[in-house]
């Protein structure tokens, strides 16, 4: 359904920068899957870039993007706002304070489906109700600070649905949330998942949200994609570095107070600078001469994963001879 090869996003200072190196992912119809890595990986920038939302003056090549066969950087904008809907981590900021919740979420189908004020009024009332807003005839009529955060972010996904969309960007959806609430938000995009069969791109830095919805998953660091397998796999023998390093960060129940938490060492590389070679050799304990002097493709591995390490490599390829 989403067919991306080679996406690369760069903004042209001094020193160009490149947040987004050579990102090639595929989506299929009513899957879920989920970006995670550090702030600064090149996730965001990553769903931008589809959505074609990247700000002036960055620029996204590609040797492939296209959604539903058509390719999304000639795309209409009827086509970018009817297929792709975009949920940004902060709804306070992404909603009008100065509008009632129900003007904002009739203007994409007034807009792009010409659909008349009462019509679009009653499927967003309808849209309200999916994402379990009570009265949603009268919270309609209100204004964004009536509602609670988790009320925002829930506004903000039945916004999303108003012009039943074949993919959802999902943006770090439950930032600054409760842990009961952000429970709430992912149940309510794993309902919508299932009842109208939109595919979701979830970006996350927390690893837990990721496991909690998505049936795969794309780790990055410094704007590549670095390891693609399913959760399953990730979970229980996650094969690059960096993926290791983050899924051990993720405190549990059963954590050892007594001990400190494990954590990554080190920092991500500034994008205008970044290492010969592999990126994340400077932080990693497993890397070799020639980490440090070439990087590594993301390839297809054993296992049905892709992973960019050549530690790694060489690890399941003997594992897996042949």
């Amino acid at each position: 359904m989403l067919e991306i090869e080679g996406l690369t996003v760069e903004f042209p200072t001094p020193r160009a920068i490149t947040p987004v190196r050579d990102v090639s992912l595929t989506l299929k119809k009513g899957e879920i899957v989920g970006v995670v890595g550090e702030s600064g990986s090149g996730k965001s920038l990553t769903a931008l870039a589809i959505a074609q939302l990247v700000p002036y003056p960055g620029t996204v090549t590609a040797r492939v993007l296209r959604l539903r066969g058509e390719d999304l950087r000639h795309a209409s904008p009827r086509v970018l706002g009817t297929e792709v809907a975009m949920i940004f981590q902060d709804p306070m900021s992404s909603l009008n304070p100065a509008l009632r919740i129900g003007l904002q979420l009739i203007e994409a189908s007034q807009v792009h489906r010409g659909l008349d004020p009462a019509a679009a009024w009653q499927m967003a009332v309808a849209r309200m109700r999916d994402v379990h807003i009570p009265a949603p005839e009268a919270r309609m009529r209100q204004y964004p600070h009536e509602f609670s955060g988790g009320m925002r972010q829930r506004a903000m996904i039945a916004m999303a649905l108003m012009n039943a969309p074949s993919l959802i960007i999902a943006d770090e959806p439950t930032t600054a949330l409760d842990v009961t609430v952000q429970a709430q938000i992912i149940d309510v995009l794993h309902e919508i998942n299932r009842t109208h069969g939109a595919a979701v791109l979830l970006i996350s830095h927390d690893i837990g949200v990721i496991a909690e919805i998505c049936t795969r998953v794309l780790v990055m660091y410094a704007g590549r994609i670095v390891e693609d397998a399913d959760l399953a796999t990730i979970l229980r023998a996650p094969a690059h570095p960096y993926a290791q390093a983050l899924i051990a960060a993720v405190p549990t129940l059963d954590l050892d107070r007594a001990r400190p938490m494990d954590a990554i060492p080190g920092r991500p590389p500034d994008l205008d600078s970044l290492p010969v070679g592999c990126a994340y050799a400077p932080r990693c304990p497993l890397a070799i001469a020639r980490c440090r002097t070439e990087e590594p493709p993301l390839e297809d591995l054993p296992g049905g994963r892709r992973v960019a390490c050549w530690v790694a490599r060489d690890r399941l390829l003997e594992h897996h001879p042949g």
